[in-house]
């Protein structure tokens, strides 16, 4: 995976600049409690399914420095605080601007807020555990358990997704796993018992999150000029979701 090191906006070694493509600031959906959430942009895999290809190229993000955004972050600590909340990094893949996300993660600790990290996991090994020591939670997004198929729907192997998770039970670092359901791409039952018992047992898993696909973002590809595979795939149904988490309760793990 490139990992851009942006030289031109370092000062003393601390990178000062990086791009992101949005923020929210009031975020329930992407860690515990509410959540300051940055969308980081840039990202080195290919969905068919994803739902903001425009954070996919790094340079059409916003510049933004590690002050503005703690400027806007502590504006919220009054919420953040009461609810148990904090701080998401999120994409886009956060990891692709790594000196920043890494600065950025730094700050948030020095300043009392729970970090999350959510990440495709598609990482460097080694630079990925220094980053660890500022992050309380990692969303680890496990797109497909099948390598092939993994190839198929992101246009990468999923050996760094699961080296990441490997990481993440070497180091004892609390990680949920996110895992959305794709009709005719991830919800085959034989895809869904191996991913389950993968991930049986695993000491550092608090739960997995099983995502329903949506197509709301199906527009921006065309506004891009960018083919949507899925054109006419539905989202699952209610009873299809219930049926997967039923799935992974056999194997003793908690689905939210």
């Amino acid at each position: 995976m490139p990992v851009l090191s942006m030289s031109i906006y370092k000062e003393g070694g601390i990178m000062l600049e990086g791009y992101i493509h949005s923020i929210e600031t009031l975020g329930t959906r992407d860690g515990p409690g509410i959540r300051f959430v940055i969308f980081m942009q840039g990202c080195p895999l290919r969905c068919k399914y994803c739902h903001n290809p425009d954070t996919w190229n790094l340079r059409d993000g916003k510049k933004t420095t590690i002050a503005g955004l703690m400027e806007k972050i502590n504006k919220c600590r009054p919420y953040i605080t009461r609810s148990n909340g904090g701080v998401t990094i999120s994409g886009g893949e956060p990891v692709l601007q790594l000196d920043f996300t890494l600065e950025l993660l730094k700050k948030c600790h020095e300043e009392g807020f729970h970090t999350a990290l959510d990440t495709s996991g598609y990482v460097d090994r080694d630079r990925f555990r220094e980053m660890l020591k500022y992050v309380d939670l990692v969303l680890l997004d496990i797109k497909h358990i099948d390598d092939e198929k993994h190839r198929e729907l992101t246009g990468v192997s999923n050996h760094k997704t699961l080296q990441t998770l490997e990481l993440l039970e070497e180091e004892g670092k609390p990680y949920w796993v996110r895992h959305v359901i794709v009709p005719g791409y991830t919800d085959d039952k034989d895809s869904l018992n191996r991913l389950a018992s993968f991930l049986q047992g695993k000491k550092s898993l608090e739960k997995v999150e099983l995502l329903p696909y949506h197509n709301l973002g199906e527009y921006k590809w065309r506004e891009l000029g960018i083919y949507y595979e899925l054109q006419g795939i539905e989202p699952p149904t209610e009873r299809e979701m219930q049926e997967i988490e039923g799935i992974f309760k056999v194997y003793g793990i908690k689905t939210d």
